[in-house]
C-alpha cells in the first residue's frame, strides 16, 4: 500500500452519460457533493451541451458546487512499449495504466486527494458506468492510498470500489500484469 494513508476520506466517482443537468446535479446532491472534480482530457460532449467545460462550471457555481478542471487525470493515454500493465487487452486502459506512473498523474492525484480532504468531492467522466471508464483504474490509485471510494451509479445508488482482482501493488507501486485478464 501506498505510503500515504487516508483512510478517512471518502471520494466519489460519477459519469454525466445522457443524463439532463437536472437528473445529473441530483445524483451530486443526493451525495451531498461540494465539488466536482472533472478528469475528462477533453472537457467537452458534442451528445450532452451541459457537460462542456464553461456551462458546467457556471451552472454548478450557481447551485454552490466547485468544479475543477484535472486534465492530469484525464483519459485517452497511449500504451507505452513493454507495458507492465499486459494484464489490460483494451489499450486504453493499459494506456491509463501507463500514465499512471507519471509525474504528472501522481501530481494531479495528490491534488485531488488534498482537495478532497476539504470537502465532499466527486470525480466526474462521460461513461455512465465506471467499470468502462478510466474512472475505475483512477479509483483503484485512491484505493490504494487507502481512500475510500464510492461509484454514483444512480439516485440513493452507491457502490463501493474495489481493487481490481488483477492489479498489483508493491510498495506505491499499482501494476496489472498480465497474461490479459481484464477489459
Amino acid at each position: 500500500m501506498h505510503r500515504d494513508r487516508h483512510t478517512d476520506l471518502v471520494i466519489w466517482t460519477v459519469g454525466h452519460s445522457t443524463r439532463s443537468f437536472e437528473e445529473f446535479f441530483g445524483l451530486l446532491a443526493g451525495d451531498r457533493i461540494e465539488r466536482l472534480a472533472d478528469v475528462r482530457r477533453f472537457p467537452a460532449s458534442r451528445r450532452v451541451p451541459w457537460a462542456t467545460q464553461e456551462a458546467l462550471a457556471a451552472a454548478l457555481r450557481e447551485r454552490g458546487v466547485d468544479y475543477e478542471h484535472f486534465e492530469d487525470l484525464g483519459g485517452f493515454r497511449k500504451p507505452m512499449a513493454g507495458s507492465g500493465n499486459s494484464g489490460w487487452r483494451n489499450a486504453g486502459f493499459r494506456g491509463y495504466a501507463d500514465y499512471m506512473v507519471s509525474s504528472e498523474f501522481r501530481v494531479g492525484l495528490d491534488r485531488l486527494v488534498r482537495l478532497a480532504g476539504r470537502a465532499h468531492t466527486a470525480i466526474m467522466c462521460a461513461e455512465a458506468v465506471p467499470w468502462k471508464c478510466h474512472r475505475s483504474l483512477l479509483a483503484d490509485s485512491l484505493v490504494a492510498r487507502g481512500v475510500r471510494v464510492e461509484h454514483i451509479l444512480a439516485l440513493g445508488k452507491t457502490e463501493e470500489h474495489h481493487l481490481t482482482t488483477f492489479a498489483s501493488i508493491e510498495g506505491s507501486k499499482l501494476t496489472y500484469p498480465g497474461p490479459y485478464r481484464g477489459a
